[in-house]
């Protein structure tokens, strides 16, 4: 029933039809005396997760209130302990059903009878019985609590209880707050109880009769001091209290000069727009009697505890105050609310906290809403209200404001549905452009989605903002969600736009590219190049300078995002100039062009490029560097080119120090950067460099891949791999023997997969870069001479099984093979498929065969998609492919696509077919074997199942058995003592011995397969102290006992000789 119920949480309202039904049900059972208690227990639980979905007011109206109702109610709650925790539903139910029963058109008193007449010991009242319960549950620590409050508010407001009892009450009520503390666990539920009965009672009784008690109440809870409170409900309630006791001291009148756009009713709008009537003017003078009207003192105090509630430090505090504000105003003559204004935009400070920014929108939009904001008041508060929308303060590592912007969105959303156009007319532009800026270039998804919804409103109820609708279809509510999408894509569309384009511009420059997150830095560069197309002249004249003089702020991120900036927009510039044939220089004057050459002398000079802001500027000048190469700046020859180098090299040499977030994107910019700087300004004549500068570029190169550190020869790596084809023209064997170096594992530099990883990235990038010619020259293109070796390389590093802390570090290497043997491949089966063997074909195509077959998914969904692309590839299609035939029946091109290499359950029972085809066999059986044998569940189950079922399947071929169990035993052999690869060996022949496969060899006597596989396994654990292994090999001892003869003997020995081990466990 829950489940069912949970269904509804979201559209409660699909109930409603069933409500009566299952309420009289479950009622029936209640008021059933026959019924156990635990199934009136249970009813009542039922009753509440109805209650809890649709709402308690919706689900009162449906309750059994005659006079008959009370007394059986009242009875029920002698049988109910308010300190058993496991019925409170019943209790809050009961208290609900309670409160609608009291509002029977009756005295009470006519219920009881005549008490006194009588005989035995005095009884008490109904009315007495029902404050009495009301009052011993306002202080339960359960949800009942809840429900007596809707009780009392029920029960003190009747006319014949509230003259009685009301005084009374309202007496016990000051009493318990004044000798309750919220310091206390009990003294806060006390307080919540009692400040949620007033609450309700404030609310639902008359003005006449609450008046007389509001200033004694309001002095009550000023003394109780709730603002200090660490407990966000309380503090919430006293605002809710002290917002009501404010409505009571003011008269329930609606002000007369509030500003009214049309009327409340669709039908009064729609018949006023038929008369064109459409505009209503707003009555601002001052009504008769309204100067007569005296304000209470009380209500200073209450407006200053609201507005001290609108910066509260949680939200739903600041929202109840927002609306208390609001409330409030609309019964004040008109000076005195636009003081209240006045002091509402006073939070709109930058000595005030974000939580004050936060309740000032709120009230804003609420006093808007209910047309308390004249438009006189409109300029100051536009004026906020952008501020409000760009609000973002730095705190610690993280920011706070988006709260403040989303709020700032529902102000302007509300706007759009207060006033007429004609109003917000004069405010159009500011509106629409700061809406435009929110919706593309906040940071946060939800601030993304409220400003466009409500740049949605105002185009709906306005119809001023320029270009609306086609903005809206493009910036929907889907389409804003995705970051990068709404920097790159939306706001160039949205830039097309005039009236949006400076605007967007001048806020990109100003604020986002000084934002402390990283990402949006990056982001806003990057946008300010698309935009630059959309007005080049005003980025190269206005923005530009800006953006020079931003590079030298104290600040590191502007400094960092205004370099970014400055090679962005030269190269937007770049393209636009090169379009009409034109040079960069055309756009950006000498002034500039020499700024741009100061940026990295300043980072030099200053040290800029060490500490803890090394990083970034470093990264930020490595980008600025390229794109000012790829922006062909004028400065071949020119010394800053030497600078430019020596900072790529420092960086690459200084990768060991960066770090660990940020090592990747540093090494990427400066790699990137060198290929740039390379390609541009080391080219004396076409396809020729200074043989000098080259070769001292090379030595240097090729030195810093024997370097101590990691990270240095990734860099250096990778920096050989960047490289244009004219550099390697001559040297191509030299920079492959360097690379071919670094990816043999030796003794101090077996943890260095990282550094072997790139390497493989760097011979494949070279590859592509030189170019296939059967008959060229081995020092400048790939030929017959040195493409045998770049394969060995590579099918050497598809077994780097390297282990260390971080754990198979092997893996990225094996992924690198991978990739870098699919992409060789291709490109020599593109233009001189004679230049690959069928022993090299047939040994790459097994070897991604095995770690298709392995137990990482990564590396597993890698190798699918490698020999998938591989296996169809058709251009031509790749020769000696072993068994093409079958593969593409196991692998067929139109499941290419629906293949889920990560998922165990869909690989392994194809990768298992792979065992009939002799030349994959051993491969794919070793991959299974570890698979098999593993820890992951899902791998273990899939891969054993899937085995056990092809041995299986050949049990009855005698061929196939031989063959398999040798490929086996074979793989046993050559791994020993390998625990890679025999410890999951011996799990995986367990399971198989342990489902049968190897039953058909159990007919003969001592057969050949259990005879070599008994004295591989003794081999594999003789002075053995791997309790792991050792309890392997149990399992698979135990397995072979029903083999017969000599063998079953000897296993038996084995077993008997393990039970003498030294280890217990074993």
């Amino acid at each position: 029933f829950p489940v069912i119920m949970d269904k509804y949480q979201e559209q409660p309202h699909l109930l409603d039809p069933h409500l009566e039904w299952m309420m009289n049900l479950l009622l029936d059972t209640v008021q059933d005396k026959t019924s156990p208690t635990s199934l009136v227990h249970l009813a009542f639980k039922f009753l509440y997760l109805i209650t809890k979905v649709r709402g308690y007011k919706i689900f009162l109206r449906l309750f059994p209130h005659e006079v008959a109702n009370v007394q059986p109610v009242l009875e029920m709650f002698t049988n109910q302990n308010p300190k058993d925790h496991e019925t409170w539903e019943t209790r809050y139910m009961l208290l609900l059903w309670l409160s609608v029963t009291c509002l029977i058109p009756f005295d009470f008193s006519r219920l009881d009878g005549n008490l006194i007449a009588q005989p035995g010991p005095a009884r008490m009242s109904i009315t007495d019985r029902i404050l009495h319960i009301a009052e011993s549950y306002l202080v339960v620590s359960d949800k009942a609590r809840d429900a007596a409050a809707v009780l009392v508010s029920k029960f003190i407001t009747r006319p014949d209880v509230k003259q009685k009892k009301m005084a009374d009450f309202l007496d016990w009520t000051l009493h318990t707050l004044a000798h309750s503390s919220f310091q206390t666990i009990d003294g806060t539920i006390t307080m919540d109880g009692v400040l949620q009965a007033l609450a309700q009672i404030f609310k639902h009784g008359k003005r006449e009769d609450c008046l007389p008690y509001a200033s004694t109440i309001l002095e009550c809870l000023n003394n109780c001091r709730l603002s200090e409170s660490n407990q966000t409900l309380l503090r919430k309630l006293g605002v809710k209290l002290v917002q009501r006791l404010g409505l009571t001291f003011l008269k329930p009148k609606v002000a007369k000069w509030r500003y009214q756009r049309g009327c409340r009713s669709l039908a009064a709008n729609l018949k006023l727009s038929t008369q064109g009537q459409n505009k209503q003017v707003p009555n601002t003078g001052t009504p008769d009697g309204e100067e007569d009207y005296d304000v209470p003192e009380e209500v200073e105090n209450v407006i200053e505890q609201l507005l001290a509630g609108l910066k509260d430090k949680d939200t739903v505090v600041r929202w109840s105050a927002a609306k208390g504000v609001g409330r409030i105003a609309g019964r004040l003559p008109k000076d005195l609310a636009d003081d209240v204004v006045g002091s509402v935009l006073d939070c709109f400070s930058f000595q005030e906290t974000d939580n004050a920014w936060h309740g000032g929108c709120l009230a804003l939009a609420e006093l808007g809403r209910r047309g308390l904001l004249l438009p006189a008041r409109l300029t100051d508060v536009v004026a906020v209200i952008r501020r409000a929308l760009t609000y973002d303060e730095k705190r610690g590592a993280c920011s706070v404001g988006a709260n403040v912007r989303d709020a700032a969105c529902y102000v302007c959303w509300a706007f759009a549905r207060a006033y007429e156009p004609t109003e917000l007319r004069p405010f159009v532009a500011e509106i629409s452009s700061a809406l435009v800026i929110a919706t593309v270039f906040d940071r946060d998804v939800n601030c993304r989605r409220a400003a466009s919804a409500a740049f949605q409103e105002n185009v709906g109820r306005q119809g001023t903002f320029p270009h609306g609708i086609d903005i809206l279809t493009t910036a929907d509510y889907f389409a804003v969600g995705n970051r990068s999408n709404c920097f790159l894509v939306i706001s160039v569309f949205i830039a097309g736009f005039p009236e949006y384009t400076q605007p967007m511009i001048d806020h990109l420059v100003a604020v986002k590219i000084s934002h402390w997150d990283r990402v949006i830095r990056e982001l806003s560069a990057k946008a300010l190049q698309n935009l630059a197309w959309c007005a080049p002249e005003y980025c190269a004249v206005q923005v530009f300078p800006k953006l020079l003089s931003l590079t030298q702020s104290p600040d590191l991120h502007t400094r960092h995002g205004a370099i970014l900036a400055c090679g962005e927009v030269t190269c937007a510039l770049q393209r636009l100039a090169a379009q009409d044939g034109r040079s960069v220089t055309d756009y950006l004057d000498e002034k500039a062009v020499e700024g741009l050459k100061q940026i990295h002398q300043q980072v030099c000079t200053y040290g800029l490029g060490r500490g803890l802001g090394g990083e970034l500027m470093r990264q930020a000048v490595c980008v600025l560097i390229e794109n000012l190469s790829l922006s062909k700046m004028p400065f071949k020859g020119d010394i800053i080119i030497d600078g430019w180098q020596w900072l790529i090299n420092d960086t690459l040499r200084s990768l060991h120090l960066v770090s660990s977030h940020c090592r990747q994107q540093v090494k990427e910019a400066a790699v990137s950067a060198l290929a740039a700087l390379c390609s541009e300004y080391y080219l004396k004549e076409p396809g020729e460099a200074d043989p000098a500068v080259v070769d001292a570029l090379m030595q240097q190169y090729l030195t810093e891949l024997q370097s101590p550190e990691e990270m240095t020869r990734c860099g250096f790596a990778l920096a050989l791999g960047a490289l244009p084809g004219f550099l390697l023209k001559g040297r191509l064997q030299q920079v492959l023997a360097g690379l071919r170096a670094i990816t043999h594992i030796s003794p101090k530099d077996v943890s260095f997969a990282e550094a072997r990883r790139d390497t493989l990235r760097a011979i494949a990038r070279i590859c592509l870069t030189v170019g296939v010619s059967a008959e060229g020259v081995p020092d400048e293109v790939l030929c017959e001479a040195n493409v045998p070796q770049i394969y060995s390389t590579l099918l050497d590093c598809m077994n780097d099984y390297t282990m260390d802390s971080r754990g198979d570090v092997g893996a990225w290497v094996r992924e690198a093979a991978m990739t870098s043997l699919m992409e060789l491949t291709l490109l020599l089966g593109r233009s001189r498929p004679e230049l690959i063997g069928a022993s090299v074909c047939k040994r790459v195509l097994c070897c991604v065969a095995q770690q298709a077959s392995e137990k990482i998914d990564r590396i597993r969904a890698r190798a699918g998609d490698v020999l998938l692309t591989l296996l169809h590839f058709d251009s031509p299609p790749l020769p000696h492919v072993p068994h093409r035939e079958e593969l593409e029946q196991i692998f067929p091109r139109s499941d290419v696509a629906a293949i889920n290499w990560k998922a165990p359950s869909q690989v392994f029972p194809r990768i298992t077919q792979l065992l009939g085809l002799p030349g994959f066999r051993y491969h794919v059986l070793l991959g299974l074997a570890v698979s098999a044998g593993g820890l992951t569940e899902s791998t273990v189950k899939y891969s054993a199942q899937s085995l056990c079922e092809y041995v299986k399947s050949v049990q009855k071929d005698p061929q196939a058995m031989d063959c398999l169990s040798g490929t086996l035993l074979q793989i046993f052999e050559d791994n020993l003592l390998n625990d890679r690869v025999s410890v999951p060996l011996l799990k995986t022949l367990d399971q198989m011995l342990a489902t049968g496969c190897f039953d058909v060899f159990t007919v003969v006597e001592d057969h050949p397969f259990a005879v070599k596989l008994l004295a591989l396994c003794k081999e594999e654990i003789r002075k053995s102290k791997d309790i792991q292994k050792l309890r392997s090999s149990i399992s698979v001892f135990c397995g072979m006992i029903p083999f017969p003869g000599d063998v079953r003997k000897k296993v038996l020995l084995q077993l008997l000789l393990l039970l003498c081990h030294p280890f217990p466990i074993v």
